[in-house]
């Protein structure tokens, strides 16, 4: 046992991408939590696939693919804010406008600008977790730190706004700031993932962790590390079932972190459904012994 652990830990690139999964574990958990309590997760959709336009551009350009990913995602973001703020569409057909009309834009430019063919599509749509370097994963380190300390520093603000925005807005609040700020973070962690799970798979690593810790506790503060715990978690697992069963480690770990959350769904103390059943079973016993001990007193 104690060898089938050590084996993968021998490797270089399964100690970077293991480092680089339980800090994205922390991170989309984090990010994730929010993204939950807001309804969100659509928007999260949106904005995974909306990066893809910026990166033909950036490539052409010569900066890091992740800069053009993240200023094509903003974008996109804002769009779908104007959309929704200043017409009659609804959100969700905004979203579905948006979201394929990045990924055109994104397709049609790695066609006509010169060079921009070269960049790997499969590996921006499901991730290579065990290509990546170094770099990356001090770059997630540090995106993970300032984005706890942000969390902290700022928890009680966030708290206010994510469950009262309309008194955020009454009581002074810069509701639209916070709103920006979200929108940015969950686009810096949609382009942190971009490397490991890719854009296909990035909104279940934000959305499984957080959703599990959401069927378990009740503070938002108690999701985040719940959730941290199970996104690190799933990362680890998923990458030695990875390399023992050499399936791509991306999808692994997404499986991984929704098994977790169908165990929270089925055996959760509060809201699980096998608990449930048993407790109504349960009480329904109840209910017909007390019945039948009045028919006896009658």
């Amino acid at each position: 046992m104690l060898d089938w652990i050590i084996e993968p830990l021998s490797l270089s690139f399964m100690q970077r991408a293991l480092m680089l999964g339980i800090l994205l574990g922390i991170l989309c958990a984090i990010v994730g939590s929010y993204m939950i309590v807001q309804q969100m997760g659509m928007l999260a959709h949106a904005i995974s696939h909306s990066v893809m336009a910026g990166l033909p551009i950036a490539y052409v350009v010569g900066v890091a693919l992740s800069f053009g990913a993240l200023v094509a995602g903003v974008i996109s973001a804002l769009v779908l804010y104007l959309i929704e703020s200043k017409s009659r569409v609804k959100t969700d057909a905004a979203m579905a406008l948006i979201l394929t009309s990045f990924v055109a834009i994104g397709v049609v430019l790695v066609s006509i600008l010169p060079g921009a063919n070269r960049i790997d599509l499969v590996h921006i749509l499901f991730g290579n977790i065990l290509g990546v370097t170094m770099t990356e994963v001090w770059w997630s380190l540090a995106v993970t730190v300032v984005g706890i300390i942000l969390v902290r520093l700022f928890f009680k603000e966030l708290l206010f706004y994510t469950f009262d925005p309309k008194g955020a807005q009454a009581s002074g609040m810069l509701v639209h700031w916070y709103n920006a700020s979200l929108i940015t973070a969950m686009t810096v962690t949609i382009v942190v993932c971009l490397p490991t799970v890719g854009a296909l798979l990035v909104v279940a690593l934000l959305v499984a962790p957080a959703a599990t810790a959401y069927l378990l506790v009740k503070e938002l503060h108690q999701m985040m590390w719940v959730g941290s715990i199970i996104g690190a978690l799933s990362s680890v697992i998923g990458m030695y079932l990875s390399y023992y069963l050499d399936a791509p480690s991306g999808a692994s770990i997404v499986l991984v972190s929704f098994c977790f959350f169908c165990l929270a769904f089925l055996f959760s103390p509060t809201e699980g459904l096998l608990v449930s059943l048993w407790i109504q079973r349960q009480q329904s016993k109840l209910t017909d012994a007390d019945e039948g001990d009045q028919t006896l007193v009658m």
